[in-house]
Formats: C-alpha cells, sequence, structure tokens
C-alpha cells in the first residue's frame, strides 16, 4: 500500500500511480487496466498506427524512469501501487482488436489473465528482470502475449 503522500507532489509519483488509480484500495492492477482501456477508447483507438506504437514506447520509457524514481523513495521493488505496467501492458493487448466493447472486454480479460498468472514468458521476465525495467517488462510480455491471442480469436471468430 502506498504510504508516502508527500511524493504526490512529484509527477514521476503520478505517471507511476497511473494517475491516481494505482491508489486503489483493492486490485489496483484491475483498476488501472480498466483506467488504461477506457483511455485508449477515447484518445488512443481512433489515432494512425505510428502514433498509437509511439506513444507505447515513449510511455514504456517514461515508465521505466518513474518505477525507478518511485522504487527509489520507497524501497519496494515492483510494489502494487505502481500500475504504469498495466497501462503500458494493456495497451499492447488492445492495440489490434477493434473498438467494440465485446474485444476490448477480451483484450482487458486477456491481458490481466497473463499479467495475473505470470506462466511462461511473464514469470520469467518477472523473476529475471528488476528495477524500473523488470516492472514494466513483464507486463510488456503480458500485453503481446494477449495481443497475439486476442488477434488470433479476432481473425477465427470476428
Amino acid at each position: 500500500m502506498f504510504t508516502d503522500k508527500k511524493l504526490l507532489k512529484h509527477p514521476y509519483a503520478w505517471i507511476a500511480l497511473g494517475f491516481g488509480t494505482g491508489l486503489a484500495p483493492k486490485a489496483p492492477g484491475t483498476v488501472g487496466s480498466l483506467a488504461a482501456a477506457i483511455l485508449w477508447w477515447f484518445i488512443m483507438s481512433n489515432q494512425p498506427m505510428w502514433l498509437q506504437l509511439l506513444v507505447i514506447v515513449v510511455g514504456f520509457e517514461l515508465g521505466v524512469r518513474a518505477s525507478n524514481w518511485m522504487i527509489a523513495r520507497t524501497g519496494i521493488q515492483d510494489p502494487g501501487f505502481i500500475v504504469w505496467d498495466e497501462f503500458i501492458g494493456q495497451w499492447l493487448a488492445l492495440l489490434l482488436l477493434p473498438k467494440t466493447l465485446l474485444w476490448y472486454a477480451i483484450g482487458f480479460a486477456l491481458f490481466r489473465l497473463f499479467d495475473i498468472v505470470k506462466r511462461g514468458p511473464v514469470g520469467w521476465a518477472d523473476k529475471r528482470f528488476k528495477g524500473g525495467f523488470g516492472v514494466m517488462f513483464d507486463d510488456v510480455l503480458a500485453g503481446l502475449m494477449a495481443m497475439g491471442v486476442g488477434y488470433i480469436a479476432l481473425r477465427v471468430f470476428g
């Protein structure tokens, strides 16, 4: 649980905390993922693919920096209140899916599944990498796995 409210004066805190969604008392990762999906729906889903990819890449780098900053100030490795990684992973999961409630729900569920279960490459990365990069990278892998499964489902059932 996040306790040092004076850190909220820094922009990196608000990024790491997913604009405050990481402060949710229950399931902050799920709350962050939901906020990410809503933002993507309203702001990014109708943008050109190159811009969507640029936002994800820049967001990843910003997330590494913000996570490193937060870890250095709290002393907690991969704290649950850092949810910017969920934003980037969720955005990846939604990248190739159509803008419908059904497909967004599928992308959301797949990402949460891969992020929570942490099997295969996600679990490997979670154990292997530390610091801000580690916080971000396992969620990138979960997002890529969700993207792949979601895209295959779209091709088969869509």
